[in-house]
C-alpha cells in the first residue's frame, strides 16, 4: 500500500536524517508545489540532498550556506587629500579649499571591486579630481580619468583585465579622461615651467609620440620659431661698397587662449600668428637654412637657405649687392655699382608674401659716379627695412625679440652697407661690417644678414627652428 502520509506521532526526534533516504528517492514530481513549509522540516538539509547546492549571484557561483558581496558601497569620511581608494568603499572629495585631488585606485582589483566617487563642496569644475589607474585600464584606455565637472557622482567597477574600471553610474559627468598632452623627442630639449622647448639648429626630426587628446584636454597645438638663414653681403671694390645681406624669413606663432587650450605665458615678437600647428603622432622633417656666403670679390652675395617646420617655410634672406639687391625673407640691400645710376634697387622682403609679413625691404644703395660716394644699402630685418646708403653705407634694418626658448633672443636682423669706411650694422642682430680685408660674418643660428664689404663680405648666419609645447 502506498505511503500517502508521514505522521510526526509515528516518527521520533531526530529519526529522519540524511542516511535515512537513499539519494533519489524522492523527486521533484513527488512533492505538489507549495505543500512543503518550514514547520515540516525538523532541522538542516545536507547540501548533497539537493538537485542544487549553489546559486549564482552577479555571474558568479555560491555554494548554499557560503557567503558574497552584493556589491554594497560603505560610505567613508570626506576626503580633503590625495588618497588611495579601497573596494567596497564610497568617498566625498572635496576640492572646495584643498585644490586638485588625486584618487588612486587599487593596485591589484578582482572583478566586481566596486568604488563610488561624489563631489561634497560641488567644486570639481574648478579644483578637478583626478582618477589615478595604477596600472589598470579605466573604460579600456591606458589613462587616467579626470573629473572637472561640478556636482559630479561616478560609480568604478573593475571587470577584467582588456577594459579594466567601468563607470556603471555617471551623474554631472562630462569628459572622463584626464589631459592628455603632447609628448615628442627631437632637437636640443629643454623646459619652461609647463612647457618643453625643442630647439634645432641643424636638420633633424620633431617625432611626435603622443598627440593630445580628450575635449577637455590640450590639444596637439605647438608653437613655432622658423627663421631662415640670412643673406650674404656684396662687395663692390672699386672705391666703394657692397650692400648688406637681409635676414632670414622669421615666422612665430603664439596660438590663443581657448576653452581647451592654455596659451603659452611667453614674450613673442610683434610677428605672431596667433594659431599654433595641429601636430599628429608622426614624424615632422625639419630644415634649418644656412646663411648665404658673401661675394669674395667685387660681385653680389648669396641668398640664404630656407628653414621649414610642418607647413610653415620662412624663405632665406636676399643677398647684398654689387647693384642690385636680392629679394627674400627680407631684402639684400642695393650695391654702389659705378656704373648704376642713384640710388641702385634694393631687394624685396616678405617674398614670397605671407601673413605676418616674415621680413622687410632692403635699403637703396648709391652708385655715385664720384668714387667717395658708391655706397652700399643696409640689408632688411625682421622688424624694419634696411636704411638707404649715408654716408658710410645704410644701417642694416632691426631684427625681432621672442623669449620662445625661455629667454628674450632677437633674430633675422639685416647687414649693414659698406663704402670705403665701415657701415652701420643693424641694432639687432645683423652683422656689421668691417674694416676692409675683414668677413662681416652674421652669428650662428640668428638668421642674420651679412655685411656689406668693399674688400672680401661675410656670410649670413644660419638659421634657427624652435618648437615649443605645454607638457603637463
Amino acid at each position: 500500500m502506498a505511503l500517502t502520509k508521514v505522521q510526526k506521532t509515528g516518527i521520533t526526534d531526530n529519526a529522519i536524517d540524511a542516511d535515512k533516504i537513499e539519494d533519489g528517492t524522492i523527486v521533484a514530481a513527488d512533492i505538489a508545489p507549495g505543500t512543503i513549509t518550514n514547520a515540516k522540516l525538523a532541522g538542516s538539509i545536507a547540501n548533497d540532498k539537493l538537485a542544487n547546492s549553489s546559486i549564482t549571484v552577479n555571474g558568479t557561483s555560491v555554494s548554499l550556506g557560503g557567503s558574497v558581496s552584493a556589491g554594497k558601497v560603505s560610505w567613508q569620511t570626506v576626503k580633503t587629500a590625495d588618497f588611495n581608494a579601497v573596494a567596497g568603499e564610497g568617498y566625498f572629495v572635496d576640492t572646495n579649499s584643498v585644490g586638485a585631488v588625486t584618487a588612486t585606485l587599487p593596485g591589484s582589483p578582482s572583478a566586481g571591486d566596486t568604488i563610488a566617487i561624489k563631489d561634497y563642496a560641488g567644486t570639481f569644475g574648478t579644483n578637478a579630481l583626478t582618477i589615478a589607474r595604477n596600472g589598470n585600464n579605466i573604460q579600456g584606455v591606458a589613462n587616467n580619468s579626470q573629473i572637472s565637472t561640478n556636482r559630479a557622482s561616478i560609480v568604478l567597477v573593475y571587470i577584467d583585465a582588456t577594459k579594466g574600471w567601468l563607470y556603471t553610474n555617471e551623474s554631472n559627468v562630462a569628459d572622463l579622461e584626464e589631459p592628455q598632452f603632447v609628448s615628442a623627442t627631437g632637437g636640443t630639449i629643454t623646459t619652461d615651467g609647463d612647457y618643453k622647448i625643442h630647439t634645432f639648429t641643424g636638420d633633424g626630426c620633431f617625432v611626435v609620440a603622443t598627440a593630445g587628446s580628450g575635449t577637455s584636454a590640450e590639444p596637439s597645438v605647438v608653437d613655432y620659431l622658423v627663421v631662415a638663414g640670412g643673406g650674404g653681403g656684396g662687395v663692390f671694390n672699386n672705391a666703394g661698397g657692397g650692400g648688406g645681406g637681409g635676414g632670414g624669413g622669421f615666422r612665430e606663432s603664439k596660438a590663443s587662449a581657448s576653452p581647451t587650450h592654455t596659451a603659452s605665458p611667453h614674450t613673442a615678437s610683434p610677428l605672431i600668428a596667433t594659431t599654433g600647428i595641429t601636430v599628429t603622432a608622426t614624424t615632422y622633417p625639419i630644415t634649418v637654412g644656412s646663411g648665404g656666403s658673401g661675394a669674395a670679390t667685387s660681385g653680389d652675395g648669396t641668398n640664404g637657405s630656407n628653414s621649414v617646420f610642418s607647413t610653415i617655410t620662412s624663405a632665406g634672406g636676399g643677398f647684398g649687392s654689387v647693384e642690385f639687391g636680392g629679394p627674400g625673407g627680407s631684402g639684400g640691400g642695393g650695391g654702389g655699382a659705378a656704373n648704376a645710376s642713384p640710388p641702385t634697387p634694393a631687394g624685396t622682403g616678405n617674398t614670397p608674401p605671407v601673413s605676418p609679413p616674415q621680413g622687410q625691404n632692403g635699403g637703396t644703395g648709391n652708385g655715385n659716379p664720384s668714387p667717395g660716394s658708391r655706397r652700399g644699402g643696409g640689408g632688411g630685418g625682421a622688424g624694419a627695412a634696411g636704411g638707404p646708403s649715408a654716408s658710410c653705407g645704410g644701417v642694416g634694418g632691426n631684427g625681432v625679440n621672442t623669449s620662445i626658448t625661455g629667454s628674450s633672443t632677437g633674430y633675422s636682423g639685416g647687414g649693414g652697407g659698406s663704402n670705403v669706411s665701415p657701415g652701420a650694422g643693424a641694432t639687432s642682430f645683423g652683422a656689421t661690417p668691417g674694416t676692409p680685408g675683414t668677413s662681416c660674418n652674421a652669428s650662428a643660428n640668428t638668421g642674420g644678414g651679412a655685411g656689406g664689404s668693399n674688400s672680401s663680405a661675410g656670410s649670413g648666419g644660419k638659421g634657427i627652428v624652435v618648437i615649443r609645447y605645454k607638457f603637463q
